[in-house]
């Protein structure tokens, strides 16, 4: 049996990958990403059009986070022991087929929960995807790989996202479900192509009895409510009860494509220069403050728009001012440790955010039940606005350390 890979022993690639191996993963990887997103903007009009109040959909939508919030970290470290990555994957591509094909079963709400459920089974499998596309590249390259895989992120959730609503709108919401079973059922059979050596990859790897020292990092706690907030707002709106408001305002399931393109393309655009122009020009926490400000108002302005148009303007916005943020809290989750440690301080960010994932649509659903729908945004744009407020008191309690450390530092010279 061949010896497993270190993923950090030389400047070269872990894997010796052809061209044919990046485009099989490549492909993979959109497939994965199409099968998980396929129903996304269709999934609050498909659950209020089958009768399901709005206290259920936020069920259903929050059952996607605590999925990943219980099983995630641990599914970090069953692949990190056994040292393989591809069966992960597969795992990631079956659970998405299986999961658009249970909300295709009629007759009761058990069914779009537990498709939702399985989904998050499917979510909880990405790490697998970043470790060995990251051997694919020599350490010095991992920048231009970690690029390449966010690019492909947007790319496969953006082409399921708009290929849903046509679907949707020209055939049918089966349509689209059906849809994301033969991506997943692709991408399951592309995936026994995926190169990875017999032996697996050795990385340092998500530790239980690392968490307890990685939690007590203040910054690391911090980016993580942060992201835990900003998972909240994304899964109340775009991801969660915006597309309820579009065809409210009387939106047909194809038209949901607009409001799917409005708010996906400035946000992935954004998200390419944040951390390299924005943060080092304007320091990274103005820049996360600005985002979460941006993204309060243009939540806020969401059941105030009367028309597409206006609403689209607001995704195409608040779009933006969330590709401020999500970068950098990731960047800033991983940036104090050293590389035996950051696997776990991933898996414990990782697994955190997945409560914004639950918390956000859960209680939204509950509010928009009893006081309508604006309710919801209006719980979204303060959770934006609290992150707002946290921001700026670390920022100034950074400082405030910054600069007694700066004068103890000139006394001491003094001296």
């Amino acid at each position: 049996m061949q010896s497993p890979v270190p993923i950090d022993t030389a400047d070269r690639p872990f894997i010796t990958a052809t061209r044919f191996d990046h485009l099989i993963f490549i492909i993979v990887t959109l497939l994965y990403w199409s099968t998980l997103y396929i129903y996304v903007p269709i999934l609050t009009p498909f659950m209020s059009d089958s009768g399901y109040s709005e206290t259920m959909i936020g069920i259903v939508l929050g059952s996607y986070g605590l999925t990943q919030l219980l099983i995630r970290f641990p599914l970090g470290i069953l692949s990190d022991k056994l040292h393989r990555r591809k069966p992960f994957l597969m795992l990631g591509l079956l659970s998405g087929a299986l999961s658009c094909l249970l909300f295709m079963i009629p007759g009761s709400w058990i069914w779009p929960l537990a498709g939702r459920i399985v989904s998050g089974v499917c979510a909880s499998a990405w790490v697998a995807f970043t470790v060995l596309y990251a051997a694919y590249f020599a350490n010095s390259d991992s920048s231009r790989a970690m690029s390449n895989i966010s690019f492909m992120t947007a790319g496969g959730q953006l082409a399921g996202m708009t290929l849903s609503s046509w679907l949707a709108g020209a055939l049918s919401w089966n349509a689209a479900f059906a849809t994301g079973i033969a991506f997943g059922v692709a991408g399951l059979l592309l995936a026994l192509l995926v190169k990875e050596p017999s032996g697996g990859i050795v990385r340092a790897p998500i530790s239980f009895s690392l968490l307890a020292d990685v939690v007590k990092t203040r910054s690391l706690l911090q980016v993580s409510i942060l992201s835990i907030l900003a998972h909240s707002v994304l899964f109340i709106t775009m991801f969660g009860f915006t597309p309820l408001h579009a065809t409210a305002l009387g939106a047909t399931s194809g038209q949901l494509i607009w409001i799917v393109i409005a708010f996906m393309v400035p946000h992935a655009a954004v998200s390419l220069l944040t951390g390299r122009y924005l943060a080092p020009r304007f320091g990274s926490w103005n820049v996360i403050i600005t985002g979460f400000a941006l993204s309060a108002i243009f939540t806020i302005a969401i059941p105030f728009s009367e028309t597409l148009g206006m609403l689209a303007l607001t995704q195409a916005l608040n779009g933006l001012a969330q590709g401020l943020h999500f970068p950098l809290l990731l960047a800033l989750a991983i940036a104090p440790f050293e590389p035996a440690r950051r696997a776990t301080a991933m898996g414990f960010y990782q697994a955190a955010y997945s409560a914004g994932m639950f918390a956000g649509p859960f209680l939204a659903g509950f509010m928009n039940d009893s006081y309508g729908l604006a309710s919801g945004f209006w719980l979204g744009g303060t959770i934006a606005a609290l992150s707002v407020a946290l921001s700026l008191w670390w920022k100034y309690a950074e400082s405030v350390k910054l600069r007694i450390a700066t004068g103890q530092e000139e006394q001491s010279r003094s001296i």
